[in-house]
């Protein structure tokens, strides 16, 4: 008989990818009683989750809504969905620059407000001075990480004319391959802020990034430089940034985070939150997290988790699979093939990765595990969880 689990929804999901869960998944409205919990938005750190809670799927790329540290310790595995929404926040980044460029908002604005005036085209004419501004081809883009959404935006700036310099410390050679061969790739981040006209955030906000773009960051920018931010509010120190656009230095400021402090302020384009906000996007997140969750508790394979490694054997063929959590501390792999020896159990198969402080562990067996096995690979010292798949 197949597992049956509960599933909570704690911000609405694309029902294209809520339609891929079977019979053997079960919706409920108690976040307290799910084995699984789907994500967008809201604030989890302020939710206490269930002893049932086996994992948690945020449909997007930022997790700082989950306190994804605190449920490593509890055996709560914590996916994302890196890329599924990447193409939509590329196409807003490209539409912040040309809005940055050229007042296209004031102009549209001053012709909702003259819309009454009978001789409006000829009025234009004379009006439209006021919102007139600079192209973007041939200008300099710097590309603050180029992960999945930064690849993207430097690629489709080549496509438009610009000359692009890119940053990423991380840069994955999977990454390298992506990008077009034009992109300039700098060694440091100081670069990107003493060369180029448009600069563009693409990293997650980490202790060591939060803040990053702040009055000493401003000071080594181009007078008129525009800065835009469409991954993370707390990367900007934007206190900083109103003072530099006061002063001239910065032209403009597009951010996709509105907030008490930039709503309204001149030179500030807040966009309300739309970075991911396409029907394509959605779906693409939800049929992702969909699958990495039913990867995870039916075949115990984890794919894209911010707080356990990667590790797969496939979908289970042996008689057992058992899954384990664990801190990454040493011979945690010969306690867990001493406690099967003994027992008689005989592995085919073992996938052992760690991340940081933790680690995770699947094997495969050729018989059936017996309860009093699986409860003691559970007492050894450093097991967080154990799950019997299969």
């Amino acid at each position: 008989m197949n597992k049956q689990y509960k599933y909570a929804c704690l911000n609405p999901i694309a029902e294209v990818g809520l339609d891929k869960l079977d019979d053997n998944y079960t919706r409920t409205e108690a976040f307290e009683d799910a084995d699984a919990a789907f994500v967008r938005s809201a604030k989890m750190d302020e939710l206490t989750p269930g002893p049932k809670l086996l994992a948690v799927a945020r449909a997007g790329a930022g997790v700082n809504n989950i306190p994804h540290a605190e449920y490593a310790k509890k055996g709560i595995v914590v996916f994302n969905t890196p890329g599924a929404n990447a193409n939509g926040v590329k196409e807003l980044v490209i539409a912040a620059m040309l809005l940055a460029s050229r007042d296209i908002v004031g102009g549209v604005e001053w012709v909702k407000e003259n819309a009454a005036d009978p001789a409006i085209a000829k009025t234009a004419e004379k009006a439209k001075k006021a919102f007139a501004g600079t192209e973007i081809q041939g200008k300099k883009l710097g590309v603050i990480g180029l992960g999945a959404i930064g690849q993207k935006v430097a690629n489709a700036a080549i496509e438009l004319g610009m000359e692009v310099y890119g940053y990423d410390p991380y840069l994955s050679v999977d990454a390298a391959w992506n990008l077009d061969h034009s992109v300039k790739h700098c060694k440091n981040v100081e670069t990107i802020y003493s060369t180029c006209d448009f600069i563009t955030i693409h990293v997650p906000a980490l202790d060591s990034t939060k803040g990053m773009i702040n009055a000493d960051a401003i000071a080594m920018m181009k007078r008129g430089v525009i800065i835009i931010n469409a991954a993370r509010d707390a990367l900007v120190n934007e206190k900083d940034m109103l003072a530099a656009l006061e002063s001239g230095k910065v032209r403009k400021y597009v951010s996709d985070f509105p907030n008490a402090t930039t709503a309204g302020q001149k030179g500030c384009l807040v966009i309300p939150h739309l970075g991911a906000s396409t029907e394509e996007a959605e779906d693409n997140c939800a049929v992702m997290a969909v699958r990495e969750m039913r990867d995870y508790l039916e075949n115990g394979n984890i794919t894209n988790s911010v707080n356990y490694p990667a590790c797969s054997l496939g979908v289970p063929s042996k008689a057992a699979r058992i899954a384990i959590c664990h801190k990454n501390v040493a011979n945690m792999i010969g306690t867990f093939t001493s406690i099967l020896g003994k027992a008689g159990v005989n592995i085919d198969a073992i996938a052992n990765k760690s991340r940081g402080d933790f680690a995770y562990t699947l094997l495969d067996a050729d018989s059936p595990v017996p309860q009093d096995v699986v409860d003691a690979l559970a007492n050894s010292d450093a097991v967080i969880r154990v799950r019997v798949i299969k």
